[in-house]
């Protein structure tokens, strides 16, 4: 299923396939830490010799979702079954699950997450079919959240265009356009985005690089029709045909993959190879979401 496949309208909340708000068994009256700025490790240092300090990088820390004020209503009949649900929905687990969140008229965002704590008081209202008080925590170690779209944009290798159609006619033929290599992404948040590269065979040290930073990600390997070499940036994982690892094939010049991100705005990317490398049908593809603090 997708990630908030069941999100419909302000007041939802989906964490992986269990849906809170209007509509069902179980409501919230508040919720911290989805607007607020995760907590900050600063590397600011003081100065030795004069007033102040060396600013230092800001790097953020796990996110944490609370859901307050938890309310779950079911007929007599049917509450244990009502909280048996919510109780395997939130049981901990190993992976991170997608936790979807609709507040307001900018519409749903992604983080993921995994449950860290849920609070469910057995009081009287147990036995009429409502219970007030409950709690859900979320933890999510990406502090970002994602626009719940993915982007994606393809590129393959330069080619040059075929130019001027001889003899002259009218109107002048000048040919089909060729590739640029230029991939063209935006990312509309306001933190920086990691993307996922993919490049595809047939292809020798297939490489892209961000024209506003200059860094690269480029790997020495040759890639035969339908290889599939997957960066992924966030991990750090660079795998061939979706089982191999092939992260030591980066080459000298090629950036640490967790590095390569894609700012604010408008960002150009060019898929590159190594001379002599033009196949028309390698090619590459970024996949991304926009991200928000």
């Amino acid at each position: 299923m997708a990630a908030g496949d069941q999100v419909t309208r302000p007041g939802h909340i989906q964490y992986g396939e269990l849906l809170l708000g209007p509509g069902t068994p179980y409501r919230w009256r508040s919720i911290s830490g989805w607007e607020d700025l995760p907590g900050l490790d600063s590397g600011t240092v003081p100065r030795s010799d004069q007033h102040g300090a060396f600013p230092g990088r800001l790097l953020a820390q796990a996110r944490t979702v609370g859901l307050d004020g938890l309310i779950v209503r079911a007929p007599r009949a049917t509450i244990g079954a009502v909280v048996g649900a919510l109780s395997a929905g939130t049981v901990p687990v190993e992976d991170e699950r997608p936790l979807v969140v609709w507040l307001d008229e900018r519409g749903p965002l992604l983080a993921y997450a995994r449950a860290t704590r849920r609070a469910v008081p057995a009081g009287p209202g147990y036995r009429l079919g409502t219970i007030t008080g409950g709690a859900l925590e979320f933890q999510a170690s990406d502090p970002r959240r994602y626009e719940l779209a993915e982007r994606s944009v393809s590129a393959t290798l330069p080619m040059s265009e075929a130019g001027l159609s001889w003899p002259l006619g009218w109107p002048l033929a000048f040919g089909v356009p060729g590739s640029t290599g230029t991939l063209p992404t935006v990312n509309v948040g306001d933190a920086e985005t990691h993307p996922l590269v993919e490049f595809r065979g047939p292809v020798t040290r297939p490489a892209l690089t961000n024209l506003a930073t200059g860094d690269v990600v480029e790997y020495d390997i040759p890639l035969a029709a339908g290889d599939l070499l997957t960066v992924d940036t966030l991990a750090g994982t660079v795998v061939l045909n979706g089982t191999a690892s092939r992260i030591y094939t980066a080459t000298s010049r090629s950036v640490p993959e967790q590095t390569f991100t894609l700012a604010p705005g408008s960002t150009s990317l060019i898929f590159r190879a190594a001379p002599g490398s033009s196949d028309p049908t390698a090619s590459a593809t970024v996949r991304y979401r926009s991200a928000y603090w």
